[in-house]
Formats: C-alpha cells, structure tokens, sequence
C-alpha cells in the first residue's frame, strides 16, 4: 500500500528503566539483557533507535513500588513488574544526550511531588545539553502509596490534581521565558557576560505556587520542551488538548482510536490550537520475524514467560482498585476507578467484546496492548500503515516488548517497509525535537 499524501508517521520508543517496557514476560525472554543498570544498555538502545530514525525515546516512571495487589509488594517483585525497579528518567537521558545526536529525549516528571522551579530548571539544562531534543511527559500522580514517599497521608482529589498540573505547567513556561532569547552575550569585550535588561523575575502569586524567578538557565534552545500527555478522562483530555504536543494513547480497537482522535483534534482548536500541531501516537507491542512463522513462535514463547498475576498486579496499580477480592473466573465489574481511566476503559472494552474473565485480563494485559502488529516486517507495516491512514492516530509509540532485541528486530525488518511505503522519513530533516515532529518553537 503506498501513501498518496505527504503526511509522515511519527515513531516514538516507550523504553521504561527496569524490567519492563511493553511485555511483562520480556525481562525473561533467552535474549532479553539484564544490564538494565548499566549505562552501555540504554546507550545500545539509544544508537539503534537514532539509527532507525525514531523521533525519540520515552521514559516513562512512577514515585513508588506498587503494592496495589493484595496490599503487598511481592507480585511487583517476584515477577519485574511495572514498578519493581525504575532508574531516575532525567540521569539517563543525561547519559544518552552526550552519545546520540538527533534522538529526542522524554523525561516523565510528576506535577504532583516536585516543583516547577525545579522541573524548569532539570529540562532547561537538559535541552541545552542535548541541543534541542527533550520532551517532558506530564503526569499527575495518582497512587497514595506515591503520596506516603513525599511526606503526605493521600493522594489529591482528581480535580486538584489537574488544577495543580494546570498552575505547574503554567508557572514553567514563564520561568522558560524569564530570559529573552539572545539574553546570554558573552561579550568579553564590554564586558556583559548577560543582559540584565532581558531576563527578569515571574513575580508569581497562585493557589498551589509562589515563584519570584528568574530561572538561572537560559531560555531553552527548543524555547520550551516537547509536552507529553497522556490524559483520557475528559479532564484529562482538555488538559491535554490545551497544553500536550504528544498525546500517548492505547486502544484496543481502531473505531476507538478514531473517536479519541476525532475529539482530541477538535478540543484543541477549541483552545485556539491548530489541530495539526498535536500528535497522537498509539501505543503497541509489536513481536517482529524474518517471517510471519518466526514472529508466531516468538510471541507463544513471550506470552508463556508471562505470569496472569504479573499483568493483574499492574492493573491494580495503573486503576488504583485492588483486583485480588474479586472472582478471579469473573468479568471486571464495573468500576469507578481512581487511576488510568484510559486503561480501565481499554480492559472494559476487551471484556465487553470478548468476555474475558479476570484472570484472562491479567494475562491479556500483561503481554500488551494491540497484538494485531505481530508478523513479519511488511506484514507489521500494513497493520501499521492501516491505522495510520484511517486517522486513528499520528503514529505510536513503540513498546519494544523485549530489549534491546525488540528494538533491533523493529529497526531491522519494519523501518525498511515504512520507508518504501513513503510514510516514514530516510534521514532526519532537522536537529531538534520539534524538527522530527514538525511543530513551531513558541515565541517568547
């Protein structure tokens, strides 16, 4: 199938640091490294991922063990679950800004726990240091088991959250924008090492901050980082649709997909955006072969390494309810859930069309979402260009579901197919993030 529009697919890695990524049963796959604490491990995955031309790498990360599953940490342990082990985003990224050159660099950072002088000031440094490539994941954290790690009994209410975030995000860009771009002279001759004339104090007074500024960096070179969101309640969608250049997404249909699409385009012109400017990128664990029998093989043996109470256990964390009380050989049960409602709507869908019990979801979500990209190469690249096309989304993110073979097997067998199909770029057009994804640097 070839592209009759110039429109370009957007390729994203979701690479978490620790156990695992996109499949819990991954850590455990014969060829799977277990240097996951080495810095020559993400510098690998890093090269190849620049090699194959992703617009960039994510990390993304949470403030706490889950022990959601029966009120106790063993499930997340026993089996490297999604929160069993996870290195500090910005220190890895720190790493891979000195060994790639184009790949841009996601940072997850809570609005919830840190504060925006210090986030402004971690992603300025990063953004200077890597020339341009970073990108921050909004989050608002959800757990109280992430509350008790800060000092607090529980967690805020869904709605402070997102007014917190809203005034965190906010009280960022200014402190971005306390230095004028060309503040910093560096003139030996007058001397002015910088203008004072160009950078001054934000003077903010809010409900949740109180900030004089000015930041102590200078304005970033992308003038602010590459926004990641990843909201799909409806509040969560507005504030995504305001203030996200990447919205990540999963969904386990493509009439889903398109609905979600169709109302995120249409929130941000609502916020006065161009629509275009917002990428939607769908999450997917793609299992790749030299052929369709080798890719088979390879995801019956992912899928039997993976354990129905290791997906169970992230479930619990990821909808903030303890699914261990419940009939294991029942369906969810409708729930109002205090995590992820993206996540609770994707099980509640596959439960509704397939009838799965609880234990069947806790395997099915343990092995990943949308298991319709497995095959060979050109076989991945039709299912991918399929949705692409149907405007289901603006490209995805790719949950290797084992590293860094996953990440090399991608690289290898399906990049080469997207490229011939004209919907994937051969070499990259510019430097910095914003270049890859195509979106204006903001002014001041």
């Amino acid at each position: 199938m070839s592209n009759a529009s110039s429109r370009q697919m957007h390729l994203a890695a979701y690479v978490m640091a620790g156990p695992v990524s996109g499949h819990h049963g991954g850590w455990r796959y014969p060829s799977a490294q277990h240097d996951i604490l080495s810095v020559r491990f993400y510098q690998e995955i890093g090269r190849l991922l620049e090699a194959g031309r992703f617009d960039m790498l994510f990390l993304p990360d949470i403030q706490a063990l889950p022990r959601r599953l029966g009120d106790s940490l063993d499930s997340q342990l026993r089996h490297g679950a999604l929160g069993a082990l996870r290195l500090d985003p910005i220190v890895v990224l720190s790493a891979l800004a000195g060994s790639t050159h184009h790949l841009g660099l996601a940072a997850t950072i809570s609005t919830s726990y840190f504060t925006p002088f210090h986030v402004a000031r971690a992603l300025a440094s990063l953004d200077h240091l890597s020339a341009g490539r970073v990108a921050w994941n909004i989050v608002t954290s959800f757990q109280d088991a992430e509350a008790r790690n800060f000092g607090l009994d529980e967690q805020l209410s869904r709605e402070d959250r997102y007014d917190r975030a809203d005034e965190f995000v906010e009280v960022a860009c200014k402190l971005w924008n306390s230095w004028r771009d060309g503040a910093l002279t560096l003139d030996r001759e007058t001397p002015q090492f910088a203008d004072p004339a160009q950078v001054s104090p934000i003077s903010h007074r809010g409900k949740w901050f109180n900030v004089e500024g000015p930041l102590n960096v200078s304005r970033p070179p992308q003038g602010r980082p590459v926004f990641i969101q990843a909201g799909a309640s409806s509040r969560g969608r507005d504030f995504a649709a305001k203030w996200a250049d990447v919205i990540f997404v999963t969904h386990s249909s493509q009439d889903s997909a398109q609905t979600f699409y169709h109302d995120i385009k249409a929130r941000a012109a609502h916020h006065g955006r161009n629509p275009d400017d917002v990428k939607i990128l769908l999450g997917m664990v793609p299992v790749v072969g030299e052929t369709d029998a080798i890719a088979r093989d390879k995801q019956a043996l992912l899928d039997d390494l993976c354990d129905p109470e290791a997906g169970l256990s992230t479930l619990s964390y990821q909808l903030d309810i303890d699914l261990s009380p419940f009939p294991q050989d029942g369906v969810l049960p409708d729930l109002e859930v205090g995590g992820v409602q993206g996540h609770y709507k994707e099980v509640a869908e596959l439960t509704r069309k397939q009838g799965l019990s609880l234990r069947e979801i806790g395997k099915r979500y343990g092995i990943g979402p949308l298991r319709d990209f497995n095959g060979a190469g050109g076989a991945v690249a039709e299912v991918m260009q399929q949705w692409f096309d149907a405007r289901a989304c603006d490209g995805f993110m790719v949950q290797m579901p084992y590293l860094p073979g996953g990440v090399e097997d991608f690289v290898r067998l399906v990049i080469p197919e997207l490229q011939s199909r004209g919907v994937f770029r051969r070499e990259y057009a510019g430097d910095t993030l914003r270049d890859h994804l195509g979106i204006a640097r903001p002014s001041h």
